[in-house]
C-alpha cells in the first residue's frame, strides 16, 4: 500500500484465533432473511499475526452496520463480519480472501441462497473485490480500496461496484480504484466511484459521509430487478466519470 512504512512479517502463530473456526461472525441473523450483508475491516499487507475484533481497523466499521440498518429498513438483512486468521494479505496466500469465501459459504449454509453485499474497507477492500466472484455476491461497496496495479477485474462482470475514496488519502491511491473502476465498466460491470473531499484513509474526517453513502450503496445494490434507480449512487453508476462530494 502507497505511504506505509515498511513492516515487519512476524511469523505470529498459525492458530485460527476464532474459538470455533468460523470465519463468519454473526450481527443480525433474522429467521427468513432475503438478503445479506458481510463486512471486511482493513489490515496490512504482510502479517501473521491473529487479527483481533478490537483492533482499530475493526472497531471503525461498527458504524457501517448501523448505517446499512438505516439505509435497508424493508428488508429482512442478514448482517455479519468476516473474521480473519491474520492482520496481513499475506502475497499470494490472500488469506482475507480466502477467509472471506469461507463466510460466504458459511452465510449461505446459514441464510440460504440470498443475494449478498460485501462491504470492505482498504484490504478488506480488495478481498471484497476478488470474492464477487462468488455468484452470491450481489456487488460490492469498496471504501478506500487496496487495489494493486492489475488487479483483476473480470470476476466483477454482471455486479455492481460501488467505490469511495477519500481525496486526502495516502495509504491507498484514489487513482487506483478510478482505474479499476473504468477497466470494470469496460468489462461489464455496473461500476461507479465517489471522490469524498477532504476524506482520509480512515474515514474519520466527514465520518458521517461515508457511513451514509455507503448504506445507500447497499440500498441501491439491493433495489428489486427492474427498479428505476435515482439519486447519488444511481448517478454515480451511471457516469463514466467519478461524482465528487
Amino acid at each position: 500500500m502507497r505511504g506505509q512504512p515498511p513492516r515487519l512479517t512476524d511469523p505470529g502463530s498459525r492458530r485460527d484465533p476464532s474459538p470455533d473456526g468460523s470465519a463468519l461472525r454473526v450481527v443480525t441473523g433474522p429467521a427468513g432473511a432475503d438478503a445479506a450483508v458481510l463486512v471486511l475491516h482493513g489490515g496490512r499487507e504482510h502479517g501473521r499475526r491473529p487479527a483481533r475484533p478490537w483492533q482499530p481497523a475493526a472497531v471503525r466499521m461498527r458504524p457501517f452496520l448501523r448505517a446499512v440498518d438505516r439505509a435497508v429498513p424493508d428488508r429482512r438483512l442478514f448482517v455479519g463480519t468476516v473474521r480473519y486468521r491474520y492482520q496481513g494479505w499475506n502475497g499470494t496466500l490472500a488469506d482475507p480472501l480466502r477467509d472471506t469465501e469461507r463466510a460466504l459459504a458459511e452465510l449461505a449454509r446459514r441464510a440460504g441462497e440470498v443475494p449478498v453485499v460485501l462491504i470492505g474497507h482498504s484490504m478488506g477492500g480488495r478481498a471484497a473485490l476478488r470474492a464477487a466472484a462468488d455468484p452470491r455476491v450481489a456487488g460490492v461497496v469498496a471504501l478506500a480500496p487496496w487495489c494493486p496495479e492489475g488487479e483483476p477485474v473480470a470476476q466483477l462482470r454482471g455486479g455492481t461496484v460501488v467505490i469511495l475514496h477519500g481525496d486526502r488519502d495516502r495509504t491507498t491511491d484514489p487513482d487506483a480504484s478510478l482505474d479499476l473502476v473504468r477497466r470494470a465498466r469496460v468489462d461489464g460491470a455496473r461500476a461507479g466511484t465517489l471522490l469524498i473531499t477532504g476524506g482520509d484513509h480512515a474515514m474519520l474526517r466527514r465520518g458521517g459521509v461515508w457511513h451514509r453513502t455507503a448504506g445507500a450503496a447497499v440500498a441501491e445494490i439491493l433495489a428489486p430487478d427492474g427498479a428505476t434507480g435515482s439519486g447519488l449512487i444511481a448517478d454515480t453508476l451511471a457516469s463514466a466519470l467519478p461524482v465528487r462530494i
